[in-house]
């Protein structure tokens, strides 16, 4: 139990033992005045039950204030479950989100890729091409320059035959 009920339940002890010890001065009759009238009633009765009506009034308020506290707090939970779950929704989506623009990037990024890849190539085939047509050139002007300096040659060593 708390501090609080215990000390409320001693004070209700006292009280109790009061009374009891009291009893015959609670149950003597007395003249009381209501304001109108005058009625003859024991003033420690009504004054016990003015006690335990204000005692049991604010249990009532306790009660209450506990219930509705209760009540606040479930409420609080829930909207606060509900946040939680939107949270977890809205962070799932982004990660989706995320997801899909990592995979068109990557995507793109093959895209990319390949292009440069077919396109080096391409290069390369060309400038093989042109290669090959240089060596071929090369190679049919070396034989010019081979047949000709061989017809020189010829010519130096037979003078006679080419007259």
């Amino acid at each position: 139990m708390r501090l609080h009920t215990l000390f409320f339940l001693l004070v209700l002890f006292v009280i109790a033992a009061f009374a009891g010890l009291n009893w015959n001065v609670f149950i003597t009759p007395t003249d009381l005045s209501l304001g109108v009238t005058r009625v003859q009633m024991p003033l420690g009765l009504v004054m016990l039950g003015l006690l335990l009506f204000l005692t049991v009034l604010f249990l009532g308020f306790a009660v209450y204030l506990q219930t509705s506290a209760l009540l606040e707090t479930r409420r609080h939970a829930r909207e606060l479950q509900a946040n939680r779950e939107l949270a977890d929704q809205a962070e799932a989506s982004r990660f989706t989100e995320l997801h899909r623009f990592l995979e068109a990037e990557l995507l793109k990024q093959e895209n990319l890729n390949a292009e440069s890849k077919s396109a080096v190539l391409a290069r390369l085939e060309q400038l093989e091409q042109d290669l090959r047509t240089l060596i071929e050139q090369s190679g049919n002007s070396l034989a010019a320059y081979i047949g000709e300096l061989d017809d020189r040659l010829e010519k130096t060593r037979h003078p006679a035959n080419s007259g």
